[in-house]
């Protein structure tokens, strides 16, 4: 061997030493659902183009997922480079410096293309601190053939009346055919993000401007008593342990109806794994005719604790995942309807999405949420399905073990009801709110 050819060998093997050298690996904790199911199996285009950078991912159920990154954020673990966190967390820990600050992403990313209503949910005192991975409000999802088989229409804008009369017309239980599924498993994002969006046009709210709770008057009544009556009569067995995924097997396998549910749902419930595709239709969340929708306003989002040691290689990944090109590349792979919806303005402008049947009404539903003024009364907080203070979570989840309770039958509506005034009164005396 020549003294060249030995001294190019040695080079590159330095090469590849001082690669191996710089290369890390960064840690994202994110939520068992389709989209995100989807990312994780592109991964390897990432790393093809940034070879320097290897990605390990967490996957985890949506409940488990909060705990744990708010329990690791909370503490400064540091056991995660990227959080997959959601339109409740960013401002709280926006605020207390938690965050990474993203206002220095590259031009090309386009942060004036996000969707306002989305951006505006994940920016705090100027700074977006975390990047939308796709953005959802919620709509009725219905079977068509089973609604024309009932002699009925669905209006694109329901009453709370017409989604009752539905339901009790598609059931079938013989045939395993019921004729509404909705969240019943406890949990603040799961039981208490779809009551809350529908106490909302029941007229109810979490707190007066006094920060009083409210469970103790008609509007929360009226609410659970609906709910509780459309379940028990027209709802699936067991739906006090369903969630989003649950429901959406459900729906997929033709044993629902209707489904309120989030927008993202849409994709699945007329993609592949759905036994009825070809059977579903679209209508905005309903009302009880005071000025309120029960839609939410949510945004699955890419964030990065402060204090990771891995910034730079984070803010790369955050910015492929969340990017215009990202969207594309879901498309070219798996069809436009498969594409993460709810985030940028630039995708409801093409027009091959908007030839998906259900592009339309998920804007509709993301624009007409309005975080700042949720309720039919005036409220002292920010948050459609949720309340933007630390102490919802856990009190949230408490209230939502009570109402799940009393949907399994374990205990009464109005033991429910009072144990949730009592629960959320004792917390906010607690912490300080009420004086």
């Amino acid at each position: 061997m020549t003294l060249t050819l030995r001294a190019l060998l040695g080079a590159s093997v330095a090469a590849g030493l001082s690669t191996a050298a710089l290369a890390e690996t960064i840690t994202i904790a994110t939520v068992n659902n389709g989209d995100m199911i989807r990312m994780q199996g592109l991964t390897s285009e990432f790393t093809a183009a940034n070879p320097g950078i290897t990605v390990e991912w967490v996957t985890l159920e949506e409940n488990v997922l909060r705990q744990k990154v708010t329990t690791d954020i909370a503490t400064k673990g540091g056991q995660f480079d990227i959080m997959t966190i959601g339109t409740y967390e960013v401002p709280i820990w926006g605020k207390q410096g938690w965050l990474v600050s993203l206002n220095d992403l590259p031009a090309e990313y386009d942060i004036d293309d996000l969707l306002p209503a989305i951006r505006g949910g994940l920016t705090v005192d100027g700074n977006l601190y975390a990047a939308p991975f796709y953005g959802e409000s919620s709509m009725v999802m219905y079977r068509t053939d089973l609604m024309e088989k009932a002699g009925l229409t669905m209006p694109e804008a329901p009453t709370w009346a017409d989604i009752k009369a539905a339901a009790a017309a598609m059931t079938d239980k013989e045939n395993e055919v019921y004729g509404i599924c909705l969240r019943g498993k406890a949990g603040w994002g799961e039981n208490m993000a779809f009551l809350t969006a529908m106490s909302n046009s029941y007229g109810a709210r979490w707190f007066d401007m006094d920060w009083k709770p409210q469970f103790d008057g008609a509007a929360w009544k009226a609410t659970l008593t609906d709910y509780l009556d459309m379940m028990n009569n027209y709802g699936p067995p067991g739906a006090s342990n369903n969630g989003f995924n649950e429901n959406l097997a459900l729906f997929q396998q033709g044993k629902c109806g209707m489904w309120i549910d989030a927008t993202v749902a849409a994709s699945f419930v007329t993609g592949a794994d759905s036994t009825v595709a070809d059977k579903v239709g679209f209508a905005l969340a309903p009302d009880n005719g005071l000025g309120r929708r029960s839609n939410w306003l949510w945004a699955w989002s890419l964030a990065i604790p402060a204090g990771t040691q891995k910034e730079a290689s984070a803010k790369k990944f955050v910015e492929w995942a969340t990017s215009k090109a990202y969207l594309e590349l879901v498309a070219s792979k798996e069809g436009w309807a498969n594409v993460p919806p709810g985030t940028r303005t630039s995708l409801y402008e093409n027009p091959e999405y908007a030839k998906i049947p259900f592009a339309k009404m998920t804007l509709d539903s993301i624009n007409s949420a309005d975080p700042t003024n949720p309720a039919v009364d005036p409220v002292p907080y920010v948050g459609v399905q949720f309340v933007a203070i630390p102490e919802f979570q856990g009190l949230a989840t408490a209230v939502g073990q009570q109402f799940s309770a009393a949907l399994a039958g374990t205990t009464t509506l109005e033991d429910a009801l009072k144990n949730a005034q009592d629960l959320a009164t004792r917390e906010m005396t607690k912490a300080g709110y009420i004086k």
